[in-house]
C-alpha cells in the first residue's frame, strides 16, 4: 500500500477519539496480580447463562441456507410489535427493523438518516461514547448537553436520550421526555431515545419514549433503540432492534438492505422467543437486585457516595475525588471499574461499576470493601 493510501485509510480513524477502554489496561493487569484474583466490575458485559427458552429457539432456526430478511422475518417483527404494546404502553403503529445489537445502530444511524456538516445533533452531557462516534462518523455537529437551550439558533437534526442512563442509572420522568418531544417536533428533528437499561428498574419504572404518556400515541419523529444483551443475556448473539416512526425505520431499512446490515435468521428466531418469554426476565432482574443491594452497601460502607443509579445495571459511585485515583484504588484491591470520564467531562469525579459478576465475585468485591 502506498504512503498516500495509507494516509487514506487513517483518516477516518484519526477523526475519532482514542477507544478509551485500551487506557483501562494498565489497571486491570494491576487488579489481577491480587491474590484472589479480578473482579471485573467495568463492562457491563453479561455473566449469566442465556435463557434455555432463546437456546432452543436458536438452534431450532439454525438450518437457514436462504438469506435472512433485513427487515426481520414477520415473527420477529410480530413479536416486536407486540412487546411495544405490552411493554412500552405504545398503542400506535410502529416500524420495527433489527439490528446487530445496539452499537452497531448507535454508531451507524447519524449517517443512516443522511445527516452531515450541516446538522447538529444534541446528546446527553454524561452519555454513552458511541453517541459521539456515530456523529462524528457521519460528520456532523455534536453538541452534549442535558438543556436543549445549548444548540443555539442553529439546524438541530436530533436528539439523543438515555433512559436509564449509561453511566448513571438516571430515568427521565414522563413531564421531562414530553417536554423534549415537544421541542423536537417544533424544530423538525428526530427523538432518539436509547432505552436498552428499560426494563430494569429499581427505585423508579422507566418510561419509553413511545409510550403513549409521553407521545399521546402519535410516534412522527421518534424512534427507540433497544437491545436484548442486557434483559436476556444476548450480548454474545448481538441482538437488537430499533421501532418508531414507520417512515423514518422505512427510510433505514431501504439504506441497509444497501449495505447488508442483516440480522441472521437462528439469532431473530431467539429475539422472537426472548421477547416473548418473562419469565427469565424476572428470574435475571432478582439476580441483578441481589448484586446491586450487596455491592451498594460495601461501597458506601467504604466511603463512596452513590448518586442517581435508580434503574439501569450500574451503581455512579465517587469519594469526590479525581476518577483515575478511585480507579486505582479499587485496582489496588482486585476490583476493575470504568472512570466516569469515558463518559464526558462531567464524570471527572465518578466511577461506574457493574452490576455483571458472578455472585462469588461480587461476594469477594464486598469482602474487599468491608472495612
Amino acid at each position: 500500500m502506498s504512503t498516500d493510501a495509507a494516509a487514506a485509510t487513517r483518516a477516518l480513524s484519526a477523526s475519532l477519539p482514542d477507544f478509551p477502554w485500551d487506557t483501562l489496561a494498565p489497571y486491570g493487569r494491576r487488579a489481577r496480580e491480587h491474590p484472589d484474583g479480578l473482579v471485573d466490575l467495568s463492562v457491563g458485559t453479561p455473566v449469566d447463562p442465556t435463557p434455555a427458552v432463546v437456546r432452543a429457539a436458536l438452534v431450532g432456526a439454525a438450518d437457514a441456507p436462504g438469506y435472512p430478511l433485513t427487515a426481520g422475518n414477520s415473527a420477529l417483527r410480530g413479536a416486536v410489535q407486540g412487546w411495544a404494546a405490552d411493554r412500552l404502553g405504545c398503542s400506535a403503529e410502529v416500524g420495527v427493523l433489527p439490528t446487530i445489537g445496539s452499537k452497531e445502530l448507535v454508531a451507524w444511524l447519524p449517517t443512516l438518516l443522511g445527516l452531515g456538516p450541516s446538522d447538529t445533533v444534541l446528546f446527553p452531557e454524561l452519555a454513552y461514547p458511541t453517541y459521539d462516534v456515530g456523529i462524528r462518523l457521519a460528520g456532523a455537529v455534536g453538541v452534549r448537553s442535558d438543556a436543549t437551550v445549548a444548540a443555539g439558533p442553529g439546524r438541530v437534526a436530533a436528539i439523543w436520550v438515555n433512559s436509564p442512563s449509561n453511566p448513571t442509572g438516571r430515568v427521565l420522568g414522563v413531564a421531562h421526555l414530553r417536554k423534549v418531544v415537544a421541542w423536537a417536533r417544533e424544530r423538525g428533528a428526530v427523538v432518539i431515545s436509547d432505552e436498552c437499561y428499560l426494563e430494569l428498574g429499581w427505585e423508579v419504572e422507566p418510561v419509553s419514549v413511545l409510550s403513549d404518556e409521553v407521545s399521546d400515541g402519535n410516534v412522527t419523529g421518534l424512534l427507540a433503540v433497544h437491545s436484548l444483551s442486557k434483559r436476556s443475556n444476548l450480548a454474545g448473539y448481538r441482538a437488537g432492534f430499533v421501532a418508531g416512526d414507520p417512515a423514518i425505520v422505512g427510510e433505514l431499512l431501504a439504506v441497509r438492505k444497501h449495505a447488508g446490515m442483516i440480522v441472521p435468521e437462528p439469532v431473530q428466531a431467539a429475539m422472537a422467543a426472548a421477547l416473548g418469554d418473562v419469565t427469565h426476565v424476572t428470574e435475571q432482574r432478582d439476580r441483578y437486585a441481589l448484586r446491586r443491594v450487596a455491592l451498594r452497601e460495601a461501597l458506601v460502607a467504604a466511603g463512596f457516595r452513590i448518586d442517581h443509579s435508580e434503574a439501569g445495571l450500574y451503581l455512579w459511585a465517587t469519594r469526590d475525588e479525581p476518577c483515575w485515583d478511585t480507579v486505582g484504588w479499587l485496582a489496588d484491591r482486585g476490583i476493575l471499574v470504568a472512570p466516569g470520564a469515558f463518559y464526558g467531562p462531567a464524570g471527572a469525579h465518578h466511577v461506574r461499576v457493574a452490576l455483571t459478576a458472578t455472585d462469588e465475585r461480587v461476594a469477594a468485591a464486598v469482602k474487599r470493601l468491608t472495612p
